[in-house]
């Protein structure tokens, strides 16, 4: 949402790290979620209430803007797992990996050990989230899903499996976005602007897996420590969730959109291994982190390969 190498770094007994910094370091690959040398209650407690409160602020806006214009229900379930070819799934397993990041490096701040800092701030995003899901399966609008609840805990484990096996994210979820033709169809559920359609609309979204080849080489190799390899998944020819509704044009036509899955190969950039002294652009790479870095990509579908200038 991580950050690079710290070469000029100043020894924890010379400066007190700032949460920024704790943040920074989660993503490099020898000093990733370093703790401070002890553990400091005032951290913990500010950290823990920050958090609460902002957990409960949004769970209250989220009632606000979204659940109360639909009736109570008991508890119940839902199957969406046929919706939207999964990209919603993606994007839910993107959230909890990245809101495991940053919980990550803020129970670092905190001081405690890299194991509890891993699993405490890990596990965060699947924590919020599944308290969205239980909300869902008390409104008559949706139901509590079994396939959201499985992307959000298996977001949280990547981040915290690899935070404890390696002490680093060699392994990182990353977001795209260009922007579709289905907004004009469907306006209400895709989206009708650029800032709806950048939530809404999973025809124009692109979900990676991208790997930070040199992490797995050692500290002695020359390949290129901010460069990644990314595998892409994306879809196309939705208007909506299990099908398409018709829809007719304003001459009497019937329109047909054909769904299909899209998988991508590309090279992308891990900006928070790039060094910097820069303090301003070390907290800007990992600000943007989560986004792709546009590259030449290879598309596969069902109709075969094409290339893409830019897989973005």
């Amino acid at each position: 949402m991580g950050i690079t190498s710290f070469a000029q770094v100043d020894t924890l007994e010379n400066k007190v790290p700032s949460p920024v910094n704790s943040f920074n370091r989660l993503t490099t690959p020898s000093r990733c979620g370093t703790p401070n040398t002890s553990f400091r209650k005032g951290r913990l407690a500010l950290v823990v209430s920050s958090e609460a409160a902002l957990y409960a602020g949004s769970l209250v806006g989220l009632n606000e803007l979204w659940y109360k214009d639909y009736p109570r229900s008991s508890f119940h379930f839902f199957d969406d797992s046929n919706e939207w070819l999964q990209m919603d799934k993606a994007g839910h397993l993107t959230t909890s990996f990245y809101i495991g990041r940053i919980g990550i490096g803020l129970m670092s701040w905190t001081g405690l050990s890299p194991k509890k800092a891993a699993w405490y701030g890990g596990m965060l995003g699947s924590v919020y989230q599944t308290t969205i899901e239980v909300l869902d399966g008390y409104s008559s609008g949706w139901g509590f899903s079994v396939g959201d609840f499985a992307a959000n805990t298996a977001g949280s484990l990547l981040c915290v499996g690899q935070q404890l096996a390696w002490n680093d994210q060699r392994i990182v979820l990353k977001y795209s976005f260009r922007q579709s033709d289905y907004s004009k169809y469907r306006p209400n559920l895709v989206g009708s602007n650029l800032q709806e359609n950048l939530l809404k609309d999973y025809n124009g979204q692109t979900y990676w897996l991208s790997v930070n080849p040199a992490s797995f080489m050692g500290e002695e190799t020359r390949f290129p420590k901010w460069l990644n390899i990314a595998v892409g998944y994306g879809a196309d020819g939705m208007t909506g969730g299990d099908f398409n509704p018709p829809y007719i044009d304003e001459h009497g036509n019937q329109l047909y959109f054909d769904r299909y899955r899209q998988f991508y190969l590309s090279l992308d950039v891990d900006l928070t291994r790039i060094k910097t002294r820069s303090k301003l652009l070390k907290t800007i790479f990992y600000s943007v982190g989560f986004i792709k870095f546009p590259a030449p990509a290879l598309e596969f579908n069902k109709n075969g390969v094409k290339g893409r200038w830019l897989g973005f």
